[in-house]
Parts: C-alpha cells; structure tokens; sequence
C-alpha cells in the first residue's frame, strides 16, 4: 500500500440516511461505500421537526455532536473497508439540504424556519472538520445553499449528470425533503417538496435504511407474495423502493382503494386475505413473518406514501407552469434516491407520481447525489463549476403558495 494516496470522503447527509463513500483523488476510483440511519431521527422524522428542535441552542449542540460521531465512525470505517491508513484521508466534502448543513456546522437555524427561508449561506463553506465537530482536523466543504429548501444534495445530484440538461428535463432527488429540478432551456428551476419520510423507508412501522435485510422489491402474481432484500438476507424492515411496489402491488391487485384504505380481509376473495390483519389496532397487510417477527405495510404508511405524492406531484406542477411545460412534454426525467433499489418506472405510475410519459423518458442515478460529491473531489476546478452552478439555479418557493396547496390535494388520492 502506497502512503503517497490522497483519499477523500463523500457524505450525502439526507435527513433519514446518511450516505458516504471513500474516493482516491488522484484516479477516481471509488474505494469503499457505506451507509446508515441519521441518528438525529430522535428529534423528529423530518426537515420541520428538525428545524423545531433546533431552535433550542443546547439540542443544537446535541444534534450536531450526535451526527458528528456518525459521520466520524463512517469514515473510520470506509478507511477500514478500503485497507487504508488514517493519515491518507486529506479532506471530505458534505451535501445536505440546508437543514442538515446548518446543523451538521451548529449555524442557528431561525433563518430556515421563518419567512422568508433563506440559508445563513448560500456559496460553498470551507470550514474544518473540528467544526462540524470531529476530532480529526481535516479540510471539510460543505455544498452551496441557493435556497431555504433547496440545498447542496439537489446541487450535487445536477453536478454529478453526464449528460448535459435539455430543455424539459426534469430531476427529481427523491428523500424525506424531496427536491426537484426543471430545466427550462436556459436554467434550472428549483423547489423542495417535505415528502415526509416514505420514500426512504424511513417512520414507517417496519421502515429502515436501504441497507441488508430491507424489502426492496414486491410482486404479487396471483394468491403468492414475492419478495426482494437487500443482500438477499432475511426480511427485516421495509426501504423505499419496497414501498412504491408495495403500494403498486396491493393497488393493482384491488388491496388497496383509490383513497388510500387498505381493504379488511372479508373484501378480498382470495388468499391473500390471510395476510390482512390488524397489529397494535391499525390495519396492515403482512409481507413477511418468521419466528424473529413481521414485516408488514399499515394503512398509516399508505397514508405517508400518499402525502409524499401530494407534495411531489404538487411540486412538480408548479415547475411546468414556470416553465410553460406540461407534464406530456417533458424531455427526459431523471431519479435519484436513496431507495434501496432502482424504481420501477411503472410502479411509480401505478401510485401516482409518473404519467405514460414520464414513464417512457425515465431514467434511474443511483446515490446521484453522493456521485456528484465524489465528482466534485476529483474534477479539476470543480469547485468553481459547481458554484456556478449554484448561482444559475432559480429557487421557486412553495410554502403559502395557494396553488401548490390546491395541487397537494388534488395529487392525495391514488389512479
């Protein structure tokens, strides 16, 4: 092993997981990768719950030293992945929505959670890890804020692209803040929906991190159930790309109504009644049960999943009358996530998000958001394209926007 590497660590710090990777900077190569549950989760499921929490300068402290354990152990454990040595790790570089930056450096969030929503930063920060709490003292940078809601994940997810935008382009970086770019022809419009955590899997009864064990694929062909984890290790908990289909599944199989109520087991003709059941008072359809416990989906899950449609979809709409598009029109639509797998285009369609179209002209990143993290560590002058970047995205606010609240609603219902 050469002493002479320069290696780097990439965190794409979303607000239900925390991805990173380890990167040689001199070749590119991405050396290790791993992943984990954000432990501020005991302050709230989402981004609002967050900010709430945050307002009290000593929880501040609290959830900033919590994540900043975190995020030290994974790099520990990355150098470990990758046989490398403590002393080849020459810097790291954060995204996060603002939220999660601002904490992740111990920033005051009162700026994020009143009007008008703007970040205490906007161009990219370059601080020392000892500020956002470690014990190492290495070169960190955190990612531009162009907006209250729309922060350096969405910015990262459009920097790592390879392609570049077309007119009608549409990028959709899908988490428990579910950010979403449209490329107008000149610019990217820019807004954050709060999904609330199903995309992720995260707050839900059975929900976890993409991570071994996690229902990361549904079929249901005839009376029989079929199931896909992560790793292929025994069901555990549910991610989010186990949710989508899920959902899809029990919709297409008439478990589900349009409005969202999970059948009872006398509707439903077939053996898949059995797996309709009651756990801890609320309706639920079991995916999976062995002696170590259940895996199920509950109607306050389909709830979720249904709001985090609500307010993408609302989103979504808002763009395409900015940008005097329609949703028939779009060019090309391009997904990210940290869902566990990648999403079927027709499984979206099937609950509501993607049209006939959309589904024709998707594509799928995985971790898009934490492979432009890495491109930014080894491009050549990235930095200033990314900054650039950052100061050609139009932020579209949707908070106490009268029309995005009338498209939230009208999206709630499934197809």
């Amino acid at each position: 092993m050469s002493s002479a590497r320069r290696l780097a660590a990439a965190f794409d710090l979303g607000t239900t997981t925390i991805a990173a990777s380890l990167v040689d900077t001199a070749s590119g190569e991405r050396l290790a990768a791993v992943g984990c549950l954000n432990p501020q989760r005991r302050w709230g499921a989402d981004v609002l719950a967050r900010l709430d929490a945050a307002a009290v300068p000593e929880t501040l402290a609290a959830m900033q030293g919590c994540l900043a354990l975190e995020m030290e152990r994974l790099a520990e454990e990355l150098l470990a992945k990758a046989g490398a040595a403590d002393p080849e790790l020459a810097g790291i570089a954060v995204a996060g929505n603002p939220a999660m930056e601002h904490i992740a450096l111990g920033l005051p969030v009162a700026s994020l959670a009143h009007p008008p929503f703007r970040p205490l930063f906007s161009a990219g920060k370059s601080v020392s890890a000892r500020d956002l709490g470690w014990s190492r003292d290495l070169p960190a940078y955190l990612l531009p804020l162009p907006g209250g809601f729309v922060g350096g994940d969405l910015l990262a997810f459009l920097f790592g692209l390879i392609e570049p935008p077309r007119r009608g382009a549409l990028y959709l970086d899908l988490g428990t803040n579910a950010e979403i770019a449209l490329f107008d022809g000149e610019r990217f419009l820019a807004t954050s929906a709060a999904a609330g955590p199903a995309f992720e899997g995260g707050n839900l009864a059975c929900g976890m991190a993409a991570l071994p064990g996690a229902v990361s694929g549904v079929e249901i062909a005839g009376d029989r159930l079929r199931l896909t984890t992560i790793g292929g290790a025994p069901a555990r908990g549910i991610c989010g790309s186990g949710v989508l289909q899920a959902v899809a599944a029990l919709l297409a199989n008439g478990l589900i109504e349009a409005s969202g109520r999970l059948r009872a087991a006398h509707e439903v003709g077939s053996n898949l009644a059995n797996r309709l059941q009651q756990v801890n008072g609320v309706p639920a359809f079991v995916l999976h049960r062995d002696a170590s416990g259940s895996v199920y989906l509950n109607q306050e899950d389909i709830r979720a999943l249904q709001l985090a449609k609500g307010a993408l979809r609302g989103g979504m709409e808002i763009l395409l009358s900015r940008a005097g598009l329609a949703g028939e029109a779009l060019a090309e639509v391009v997904l990210t996530g940290s869902f566990g797998a990648v999403l079927s285009p027709e499984a979206l369609k099937n609950v509501g998000i993607f049209n006939e179209n959309m589904v024709s002209v998707s594509g799928f990143v995985r971790e898009g958001a934490l492979a432009g993290v890495e491109r930014l560590l080894v491009e050549k002058g990235g930095r200033d394209r990314l900054e650039a970047l950052a100061a050609g995205v139009r932020v579209i606010p949707l908070s106490g926007t009268p029309l995005f609240e009338k498209l939230f609603l009208a999206n709630i219902d499934f197809p």
